[in-house]
């Protein structure tokens, strides 16, 4: 049974950002799996939404954050509203949604992925190569995965998101220009 949380509605920049998988102590701190690599937001929303497994689309609880930090290869978090282990263990499988509004702000030439996403990609000449529908973290680099239409046929592409590549972020125009080619 999950803790006495109010209940909120989503905000409209609600993005998905984690997962609760369990408890974790006996003080109510919760363990909680990020999707992010980075997972600045976390740390810096002290408002967390979340959506326990089969609640209804745009239902949540609001749950205020005492702390969170990482922990061996996850984050432990905390709130007055979980006050021991037991309304901790109701948390688990909850997905956390943090406004993107509460988002720390990107520094120069930093993106969060969620903005990427979506945005067209053209390359120098003007060509469209398609739509960012994902991106792949393989290693030392991070990869631009498009949707694209040939010959009316769906094709996928990558684009390596790297400074020898990329030239031009528009995320207001909601475009990347690349130095890329359709038949690489």
């Amino acid at each position: 049974m999950l803790p006495t949380l109010e209940t909120a509605e989503l905000p409209a920049d609600a993005i998905e950002v984690a997962r609760i998988a369990d408890a974790w102590g006996i003080k109510g701190w919760f363990k909680v799996l990020p999707h992010s690599a980075e997972p600045e937001a976390l740390f810096s929303s002290k408002r967390w939404f979340l959506q326990p497994p089969g609640s209804p689309a745009g239902r949540a609880f609001r749950l205020p954050i005492r702390e969170a930090k990482e922990h061996s290869d996850c984050i432990v978090a905390s709130s007055e509203e979980v006050p021991d282990r037991n309304a901790a263990e109701a948390l688990r499988g909850a997905r956390v949604f943090i406004p993107r509004s509460s988002f720390p702000t990107a520094g120069d030439d930093e993106y969060y992925w969620v903005d990427l996403i979506g945005l067209a990609v053209v390359n120098r000449e003007g060509v469209a190569l398609g739509t960012v529908r994902e991106l792949l973290a393989s290693g030392p680099q991070t990869t631009l995965v498009l949707d694209a239409e040939e010959d009316g046929k769906p094709v996928e592409r990558m684009v390596p998101f790297v400074s020898a590549f990329i030239d031009k972020v528009d995320l207001a125009g909601r475009v990347i220009t690349v130095d890329w080619q359709p038949d690489y």
